[in-house]
Order: C-alpha cells, then structure tokens, then sequence
C-alpha cells in the first residue's frame, strides 16, 4: 500500500471503518478463483467477491465485452430511446426465465431491482382497479438491499433500527431455521415446512383485499443462507394464490447457478410473479440489476394512449450499454462452461466438505444447498458477532476470503472451483477454529 494514500475520506459501506483504517485489507487485483492484495498475497475467494463473481473474477470474454462496449458505444438514455444490446439482453433472460416471466425491467442493483419489484406489484393492483392493495409482507431475518422499500420488507434489526418507522403496511413472516429442529442438515431441513401457514394468520388480520405481494429469498443469504424446508415454498405460492397476492421471489444472490440450477425457483420447483435479480447477472462485473415480470402482470400496463407513459419508474444508467454487455457475456460463459451443471456436481462436494467440521470448536451448526453453505459458531459470551469476525481476520491471514454475518461464516465460492479448493476452504477454517477462543 502506497503511504501516500488516505483512508479516511472513503466512508465505507458495512464496515467497521475506525478499525479497518487502522488495520487495512486492500485488493490490488484478481483473477479466476483468487485476489492478489496490494502486498502481493494471494486469497482464495470463497465468497465469489460478495455472492457475485460466478464465473470468477477478470473473465477474458466479460472483460473483452466490456473493453469493446464502452469503446463503441458508451451510454445511451434508457427514456424513450434504446439500443440494440439491451433488448437482446432482455430476449435472452426471458427465454431462459422459468414460466411466464417474459418481460424484464433494468435496474443498477439488487436494492433496486426489490424496490422496483415492490413498486411493481402495488401499481399492478391499481391498474387492475384494486388500488387499496398497498400492504407488503416479507420474512423475519430476510436481506432485500438497503432501499426503504427493501429494508422496510427485510427482517434484519441491524438494517431497520436506525431509520425509524420505515414504510408503512408492511408485515413479516417467521424466519424458517430453528436450531433445536434442522441443525447440521444436509440440503433442504425435514422441519419447517408449516411455516409458510403463518402467511394464513396475516391474511386474516390484514384481510386479503389490502395485501399487493409477499417477498422471500428462495434460500436467505445474507442472514446465513437459511434453507427452507421441502414444500414450504409451494404453500406459499399455494396460499397467495388463493388470495389474489403476487408472489416475489428476491433471487440476487440464488440466481445463475448458485443452488445448482440457473434460477432457485427452477431448484425448488415453484414459479413466483416477479423475480429479482442482480449479482451474477454480470458476474460482479458491472453493477446491474433487473426484475423479470410476469406477462400477465406487464400486460396489465399496456393500456391507455399509445403513445403515454405506462410505468413512471426508472434510473439513469438502466440497461447501461457496458452493463448489458457483461450480462451478455456472463449469459454465454455460464452456458458455454457449462457452470450451472458444474455447480450442481460440485455442490455434494461442498456440503461433505463443510459437513465434516461437525464437532469442530465452537460450530453449533452447518448448513448448504447448492454452491452456498454456512458455518454458525456459538457467540462468545458478552461479544456477540466477535467470534466471528475474528476468524474472518485469521482466515484472510492464511489466505482465504470469507463472509461474516453475525457468527455465521458463509460460503459462496465462483462456480469455477474445484475440489481441491474447496478442501483449501474447509481445512483453512478448520485450523482457524482451533486457534481461536
């Protein structure tokens, strides 16, 4: 690190930036499976940069995209005007989108494409001529982006308490884990499944007319990839159904490949409304986000004069042109390496390897599905997240990057790795339990 370069003006984003300014951790370069820091180190990824790098980091065919886009055509407004790459990009998505999600709406961010989401669903409604359908329900311990729509509709305390009432009419369901029931289990959890029934009990309070959309992660990431049990999504569909609600699925983080399957809702065999997406969407290589709608629902906008304005939402840089061309690129790397099939074969490979710290120090449980897993450490006492975040710094030291989030340690590797990696992982947090109190 140069010792000229100042610290202090950047204010960091969820980073205790007193102590990382006087203990810095800096990233001067990056390629496939690794970080290079500015003093020459190597870090395994393990986290695929923050759940997005799906294809690895500095692909030659993503970075070759974006070199030529930005030399060729570097922006173009996305209000009444357009170019070609972003329709193709949307042609792509929905051809490969499960069910009838055949129109997708651009965004720069997974806390913009639920925001949009959210918006989407309330002015469905009104459209359709049910304007008093205004309420959102989301889930306990559930990570929608930083938005107010998405922390208003989230369920992690950390994010909410600092900014008061937050949106109104939102409600919450349970969160799906329960130590006492699912620790230590292997994929989807036995236990759980009657959780979705709660979604009953705010549809009797609320009553159904006033409700637009309930938004769940197919699998919560961010609060350390909390597994649903089987069915417990389809009565959830099932139950929305039966009252006329839209049914979100935030997939940020479980989309391309993370579970094994190109899209959770195709992993866990239910078909929500609207889906979120962001992350590997261009495989961390540009920031963009989309929402993939419906056609029933966009349908339902395209009314009125031609030539007005259906949907008043939008951003500056939707369907940036280098964005759209990291999209494209990541589209044909994902199917032309064939990494949603190689996440599915390597996802056993994960779950025995993390599986085996079972009985390590301080694990109380370990959980996974598909290319995410996680490790919750029992909390040190009168220091809570310290142990965790402890074994961040010792694993960083040893040469690997991983994610903390409260005491879990999550997993979220670039579907390019191997095996012999995933050992690397395992035995480097293996060693760092037994070095730490």
């Amino acid at each position: 690190m140069s010792s000229a370069l100042n610290l202090e003006p950047y204010w960091m984003p969820f980073t205790s930036n007193r102590f990382f300014k006087a203990n810095p951790l800096l990233m001067a370069s990056a390629k496939g499976m690794y970080f290079t820091t500015t003093d020459g180190k190597k870090i395994l990824d393990g986290i695929a940069g923050l759940w997005c790098c799906n294809a690895g980091h500095c692909h030659p065919k993503i970075v070759a995209a974006i070199q030529t886009q930005v030399a060729t055509l570097d922006y173009a407004t996305a209000f009444q005007l357009g170019h070609p790459g972003v329709f193709e990009l949307a042609d792509r998505l929905t051809q490969m989108a499960p069910g009838n999600l055949d129109h997708a709406f651009f965004v720069n961010s997974g806390s913009e494409a639920v925001d949009t989401a959210l918006k989407i669903a309330i002015a469905y409604h009104r459209v359709r001529g049910e304007g008093q359908r205004i309420r959102l329900i989301g889930r306990e311990r559930g990570y929608h982006g930083v938005g107010f729509g998405g922390i208003s509709v989230g369920g992690m305390s950390p994010n909410r308490k600092m900014y008061g009432a937050l949106l109104p009419g939102i409600d919450h369901l349970p969160h799906t884990h329960d130590l006492a029931h699912n620790a230590f289990s292997r994929g989807m959890p036995e236990w759980g499944a009657h959780l979705a029934d709660e979604l009953e009990n705010i549809v009797a309070l609320h009553d159904a007319s006033t409700i637009a959309a309930v938004i769940v992660e197919p699998v919560a990431g961010s609060a350390g990839v909390l597994v649903p049990a089987p069915k417990y999504l389809q009565r959830l569909r099932e139950i929305c159904d039966r009252h006329g609600i839209l049914l979100i699925f935030d997939e940020v983080i479980t989309a391309f490949g993370r579970t094994g399957s190109r899209f959770g809702a195709e992993t866990f065999g239910v078909q929500p409304d609207l889906i979120a997406l962001a992350k590997g969407l261009t495989s961390g290589a540009i920031p963009m986000g989309a929402v993939l709608v419906d056609k029933d629902i966009y349908s339902a906008f395209m009314t009125g004069p031609e030539h007005s304005v259906e949907f008043f939402h939008g951003y500056t840089y939707s369907g940036h042109p280098a964005a759209v061309a990291a999209g494209l690129a990541s589209l044909s790397v994902y199917e032309e390496e064939g990494l949603y099939q190689r996440a599915s074969e390597m996802a056993p490979v994960l779950e025995d390897a993390v599986h085996s710290l079972k009985g390590a120090p301080h694990v109380i449980d370990i959980r996974n599905i598909g290319m995410m897993a996680a490790i919750e450490l029992e909390p040190r006492p009168g220091e809570p997240t310290m142990r965790a975040t402890e074994m961040f710094r010792r694993c960083f030291e040893a040469g690997l990057l991983i994610r903390t989030t409260g005491d879990v340690l999550a997993l979220s590797p670039p579907l390019i790795i191997d095996a012999d990696q995933i050992g690397q992982i395992v035995d480097t947090i293996g060693k760092a339990l037994q070095s730490i109190k």
